[in-house]
């Protein structure tokens, strides 16, 4: 039996995840009271049938005072070898606080007050099931799609994951540096193709463009010192438990060099790691003139 145990910050998605492992073919329990978890357990574990394959079980905040016993009962899982893995989603404090407001629900710790004073005793409560978490997910910036892939690298094609969700992201100067952008590297230095009229108004994801922002060998030479760099710098991260990591590429307008040189990255880190990873481009159709 594959037991799963979903957990996390209320808001960051935990009912939705669910819905997806029920979806995929796991037998799906929210808000069991966590004394009787181990008895439920041992009981599916005895049954036969489908039931019995793969189990989720959502636990949260929700659960008061029997929270801590969950603690106990991870550690006689693995005690025993049983095959349970935790997932824990969490988002930042300001994306919760706007997902509620979105909402219009209140803060199951909140009572009275405001939302952030109840977020923050909520992560004080949750602190040790992050702890003992084998996977974490921030959701803060992912669409359902982007959960739906994470959820089923993890627990459907059995990939080995470092708690790490990378976004590559493309942008132009002109408009602005990415406010969360970790990482910046600018790549104006390579050739434009802004200049040649057959390629002005196509974009980096074009093998024309792809192509004239190639020529001359320094892209290649770019991409290869900048492999190095990351290839040296994720193992670093996910050792110091960072969990989100914007690397952003900017050229002047952001649609034909930086939308290139991110998606070089992107296939890159996606031909050698199994991490959760997505691509943006932030201002590749920004002022670009109608067809």
């Amino acid at each position: 039996m594959k037991l799963v145990v979903v957990t996390g910050m209320s808001g960051a998605g935990k009912t939705v995840a669910l819905k997806m492992l029920e979806d995929m073919g796991f037998y799906c329990v929210d808000n069991l009271p966590i004394p009787l978890m181990r008895q439920f357990a041992e009981l599916l574990a005895e049954s036969p049938g489908k039931a019995s394959e793969n189990v989720a079980l959502g636990i949260d905040i929700r659960s008061g005072q029997e929270l801590p016993q969950f603690a106990r009962i991870l550690d006689e899982w693995r005690a025993e070898q049983v095959e349970c893995r935790v997932l824990f989603l969490d988002s930042s404090d300001e994306v919760l606080i706007k997902r509620y407001k979105e909402t219009r629900r209140s803060h199951p710790l909140a009572g009275m007050g405001r939302i952030d004073q109840g977020i923050v005793k909520e992560r004080e409560k949750l602190g040790f099931l992050k702890e003992k978490a084998d996977f974490i997910i921030d959701t803060s910036k992912l669409l359902t799609k982007d959960l739906r892939h994470e959820l089923e690298k993890l627990f459907m094609e059995d990939h080995s994951f470092d708690n790490l969700f990378i976004t590559i992201l493309s942008f132009g100067f002109k408009y602005g540096i990415p406010a969360d952008a970790d990482l910046v590297f600018d790549v104006r230095f390579l050739p434009n193709p802004y200049y040649v009229e057959e390629l002005k108004e196509r974009t980096g994801e074009e093998r024309p463009v792809q192509d004239y922002v190639m020529k001359g060998g320094t892209a290649a030479a770019f991409l290869q010192k900048l492999y190095d760099l990351i290839d040296f710098l994720i193992p670093n991260y996910v050792q110091e438990e960072k969990n989100q990591l914007v690397i952003a590429v900017g050229c002047t307008g952001g649609r034909h060099r930086s939308v290139t040189i991110a998606g070089e990255l992107y296939r890159h880190l996606r031909s050698l790691r199994p991490i959760g990873l997505k691509l943006e481009h932030r201002d590749m159709e920004t002022g670009r003139s109608p067809r």
